[in-house]
């Protein structure tokens, strides 16, 4: 396969988000109608400039877009003569009609309460049949939990293909908002995959926890910018490369590698790749936006479609609707079929690399810059119900929780006095150690009989006076839930000397920066005996000779994860922390010689 896939999402929204004030509460006023007719001249250029590159698009009509006839006039007439397709979005509720109906300002369907939730698709479904003769084959919002993916699903069952999550939209999101944007939703994956009936953002592992619908992403992000900063300024939308200023006298040759980068993950995919763009009125006002004049928003537009026409023109890229794509999407992919990225800095010139993966099992990073540390791990082996709305205890955090977030809980570089997650290895020699953290190091990628394999260039430390070049590999064997981590001693400046080393993983859950309740939490190690800590915050430590196993049951989330040695010879160890540094660390001691290696394995499985 040799693909890349764009789709291009348009959405007709009458009253848009940046507007709210302005058109006062929807109450049809003068305001508001200058607000309509500008929103849809908005709409009209986009598909004006769409259909000038030869693309058809995806019109996702808004709630508030039904009740305007000539929005539906204009999507039949694009229909008919572009092919383009018809669909519905659960954004742009915000109008007149629906508050007269709902008494509420709120907008996000997913914080709704469940029936609430039901109420208000049934409606939107309903007038867009009324409108259209027929029921829309996609749909989507920013997020979509799984209880309502499933409703829709229930009730129309011709909805194949749903814009589901935004990616990384967290913590980090909401501090760049001044604390304002109450709607996490980190965690889930950054390309299309097939939600599981139990969590939107955890794909499904086979037919019986397939949802029904093929999700794509709100936005195609930078993987390395968005983990490291704010996901709204880094993506494949002109709107988010002028809000982050990345750009300079009209050109914006970071979009365009941003683009293209996208473009390269066909090399880890095998021969697929993926890009979208969904679109609101919103951001192309005549006031312009983020101190860019309205000329460089249009020109923004203009030029970013010019270049997807000139890749398509040359025969590398292919533009489909969204239930074209889904359709597509499900004849090339398996449920157990991950989505890898081995992502690099396109921004800064730092030429730190990231490798992203995710399958139905993990969701995980690994740091080349700092030495192949996994400073990400969500759990969807476990896939954690979380129902998220009014009425669920759990009101705007739809994130999936992490296990590792070297973000929110501060990783390798860390105070003096507590540690932060993350996953690495520590050699040791006559009492000096070193940690990989803190070597930089590049990967390359390649694929072997089901396994997805990931080899780091080799590093060299020094331990008083002992200079040791290590190597290491990183497998992901397919469908599997494990990653075997190996770790190699190519050369030591004394062939003779043998050094320590500590496989180890620190770790929590949760899904911001302010720690959870780790009470309950139970380490286990064995080995030539079996012991167990139940959390309590007493910074004790199990210990098994000639070890078999280090594990972690954290109920919460309902997830064990395991460290495994390949061979016999090391103990297995597991150290419970304190109220200061609220984390669990699982790891293998042991010694290496020249020329020797360790294999370890990390595994993810429910804990019930």
């Amino acid at each position: 396969m040799d693909k890349f896939i764009l789709n291009i999402l348009h959405r007709p929204e009458m009253v848009p988000e940046y507007a709210q004030n302005a058109a006062g509460k929807g109450d049809g006023g003068a305001s508001e109608s200058g607000i309509y007719k500008e929103s849809l001249d908005i709409f009209k250029l986009q598909q004006q400039i769409a259909h000038e590159n030869g693309f058809k698009t995806t019109i996702q009509m808004t709630y508030s877009s039904l009740f305007n006839d000539e929005a539906v006039s204009i999507a039949k007439e694009h229909h008919e003569k572009y092919g383009d397709e018809i669909s519905l979005t659960l954004l742009g509720l915000p109008c007149k009609e629906f508050r007269e109906k709902y008494k509420t300002h709120d907008f996000c369907i997913w914080m709704f309460s469940m029936d609430d939730k039901k109420a208000v698709v049934d409606d939107v479904f309903g007038k867009f049949h009324e409108r259209f003769g027929f029921y829309p084959l996609s749909t989507g919002s920013y997020y979509m939990d799984a209880d309502l993916i499933g409703y829709i699903k229930r009730q129309y069952p011709m909805v194949k293909c749903a814009v589901a999550t935004c990616w990384e939209e967290g913590p980090k999101a909401y501090h760049t908002c001044n604390n304002s944007w109450y709607t996490f939703l980190d965690g889930g994956p950054w390309n299309p995959w097939i939600p599981s009936k139990q969590n939107t953002h955890a794909p499904a592992a086979d037919e019986n926890e397939d949802s029904g619908i093929v999700a794509v992403p709100h936005i195609s992000r930078d993987l390395l910018a968005c983990f490291d900063g704010n996901g709204s300024n880094f993506g494949t939308h002109p709107q988010n490369v002028l809000r982050g200023m990345i750009y300079k006298d009209g050109r914006f040759p970071y979009l365009y590698n941003l683009i293209d980068q996208y473009r390269s993950l066909k090399k880890y995919n095998r021969g697929y790749a993926y890009n979208m763009m969904f679109v609101g009125p919103g951001w192309m006002n005549k006031k312009g936006r983020w101190e860019a004049p309205y000329e460089l928003l249009v020109k923004s537009y203009r030029d970013c479609m010019a270049y997807y026409a000139g890749l398509r023109d040359r025969g590398e890229l292919q533009d489909m609707t969204m239930s074209e794509f889904a359709d597509f999407y499900r004849s090339c992919h398996t449920y157990k079929q991950p989505e890898c990225a081995l992502w690099k800095d396109i921004l800064y010139g730092s030429q730190k690399q990231l490798f992203w993966y995710a399958d139905p099992y993990m969701r995980t990073c690994v740091d080349m810059n700092q030495g192949g540390a996994i400073v990400d791990l969500r759990p969807y082996a476990a896939k954690v119900r979380r129902p998220v709305g009014i009425g669920t205890g759990n009101v705007y955090d739809a994130s999936y929780p992490f296990l590792i977030q070297s973000m929110y809980r501060a990783g390798y570089f860390t105070h003096y006095a507590g540690k932060g997650t993350i996953k690495s290895c520590k050699f040791t020699y006559k009492g000096e150690e070193a940690d990989l953290c803190l070597c930089r190091t590049k990967a390359g990628f390649s694929e072997e009989e089901g396994c997805r394999i990931l080899t780091l260039d080799p590093v060299e430390i020094e331990l008083s006076g002992l200079k040791v070049k290590i190597q290491s590999v990183f497998t992901f064997k397919e469908g599997s839930s494990e990653i075997k981590i190996t770790r190699r001693v190519l050369e030591m400046s004394d062939p003779s000397c043998e050094i320590g080393f500590d496989e180890y993983m620190t770790a929590c859950y949760g899904t911001t920066e302010y720690p959870e309740d780790m009470n309950g939490i139970k380490l286990i190690t064995r080995g030539e005996k079996t012991e167990e800590i139940v959390y309590a915050y007493r910074d004790r430590e199990a210990c098994s000779a000639n070890g078999t196993s280090a594990e972690a049951v954290i109920t919460p989330v309902n997830t064990k994860v395991s460290v495994l040695p390949g061979t016999r010879g090391c103990s297995s160890y597991a150290h419970e922390g304190y109220a200061f540094s609220p984390m669990f660390t699982l790891g293998l001691r042991g010694t290496l010689k020249n020329g020797g290696e360790v294999t370890s394995w990390l595994r993810l499985e429910k804990a019930d």
